[in-house]
């Protein structure tokens, strides 16, 4: 618990306020007594197949016990007893195919090109889980060559209508950002150039825009404190340099010299480990293509990438089955690392909840009637486990993101939607009971 008080009182200390897309609101943080929770969302595009997840046989709700996990999730097969496999959610509200982009985390209608219309879901966990000094990260995957031209989009994840959040995919500049106080070398001038950089840019902002209309003011004045906000988080990040300084990944060559795009990959999952680790973050948000319909993994052998991913079937293709396989490895690997770190009574994943799902539902080319979601952990045992639930295709994925705000202390009973959308496309109402403990 150490790790978190350091990071809290620091938070608390400064007082600080992120109000631009590029960092989300801080929050008053939980008074509760009880271990501190914390969410991931792993996102991977062009659908998933839930042939890919479900047990061969399985078509009803049951224990997981005495099933074989399927080919490309084989990896999770030690982990069953922390599992839970969900079907039969639906997000045709959101109009999947392509990927509703925001709409996926945010249970709303969505597609490339549009604004999102709303918060998604987790810049809201990011507001009642404990504060951090970096509520909420989000990390994106795809080809090297999309992660060098366009090292930071916004796909995923918003703060309110019209507010994007970034996500980053050059694990040089999300290193830097992180951990670049505490470098040594190239890291450590690169850090002190942008720094003094940002500095001068918000100085010189901050003097121009009285003339603007409005409108654009606004807009202008979200500009301005995107950079105060990354300078106050560089600040307080230098500030618990000593305690950082024990979970900085180690650079190698695979950060300035990536042979493939899964050495970025590895990389920038790691920073989005050692930032859960630390306590920078307790909300963590992947992106594996970034939440639209490219994406590569030639490290894996997978010559094909991007839009024509999508159109291959993927139960029982070898392409897929190698790119779920590396995915069920980093799923691996997030709850490895988190099982290692003591937390209250148990260790920090006792207390976290994985989130493993598409933002294109079951695949590409979807009408959102079927949302297949994987969650592992159970969050401080909010969640049930070690077993497969089929739900009737009523609920939504807004019913999910209801659930995990239930089981974070949040009373609601339905996310981002009316009651006069829900009458169309929900059959309930509050979270989902075949899956809260």
């Amino acid at each position: 618990m150490n790790r978190r008080k350091i990071l809290q009182s620091m938070a608390l200390g400064v007082g600080a306020s992120f109000g631009s897309g590029l960092l989300p609101n801080i929050s008053k943080a939980s008074t509760a007594k009880a271990a501190p929770k914390r969410v991931i969302f792993f996102m991977q595009n062009q659908g998933f197949a839930p042939a890919t997840a479900i047990p061969a046989g399985m078509t009803s709700s049951g224990s997981l016990a005495k099933a074989k996990l399927p080919e490309p999730i084989e990896a999770l097969e030690p982990f069953k007893e922390r599992m839970h496999i969900i079907n039969g959610l639906h997000g045709m509200h959101t109009s999947p195919s392509h990927s509703p982009f925001f709409g996926a985390l945010g249970g709303y209608r969505g597609g490339d090109g549009v604004a999102p219309s709303d918060s998604t879901i987790d810049f809201e966990l990011s507001k009642v889980l404990p504060e951090t000094l970096l509520p909420h990260l989000c990390i994106g995957m795809d080809s090297i060559e999309n992660m060098r031209a366009k090292p930071t989009v916004a796909n995923l994840s918003a703060s309110g209508a019209g507010q994007p959040i970034f996500m980053h995919s050059n694990p040089n500049h999300l290193y830097e950002m992180l951990y670049g106080g505490i470098s040594v070398g190239d890291i450590r001038k690169q850090h002190e150039a942008r720094s003094n950089m940002f500095g001068r840019i918000e100085q010189m902002a901050a003097t121009k825009g009285e003339n603007l209309p409005q409108t654009d003011f606004k807009r202008y004045g979200q500009y301005v404190q995107g950079f105060d906000d990354i300078n106050g988080l560089r600040d307080r990040l230098g500030n618990v340099s000593a305690h950082l300084r024990k979970f900085a990944p180690k650079v190698d060559d695979g950060y300035s010299n990536p042979e493939f795009e899964t050495d970025w990959h590895d990389r920038i999952l790691d920073l989005g480990i050692s930032a859960l680790k630390s306590g920078i973050t307790s909300v963590l948000t992947v992106g594996s293509g970034r939440g639209e319909i490219f994406g590569a993994w030639k490290g894996l052998g997978v010559e094909q990438q991007g839009h024509n991913l999508g159109h291959m079937k993927q139960p029982d293709n070898p392409i897929w089955v190698k790119i779920r396989q590396y995915n069920s490895r980093m799923l691996v690997k997030l709850m490895e690392e988190l099982e290692s770190v003591p937390e209250g009574s148990g260790s920090m994943m006792d207390n976290t909840l994985i989130v493993y799902t598409s933002n294109n539902a079951d695949s590409q080319h979807t009408s959102g009637k079927n949302w297949p979601v994987m969650l592992l952990g159970n969050c401080g045992g909010a969640f049930k486990t070690g077993c497969f639930t089929q739900l009737d295709g009523k609920r939504p994925i807004n019913a999910l993101y209801t659930s995990i705000l239930r089981a974070s202390g949040v009373e609601c009973d339905r996310f981002n939607m009316s009651e006069q959308l829900a009458a169309k496309f929900d059959s309930g109402t509050g979270p989902l009971k075949e899956i809260l403990a």
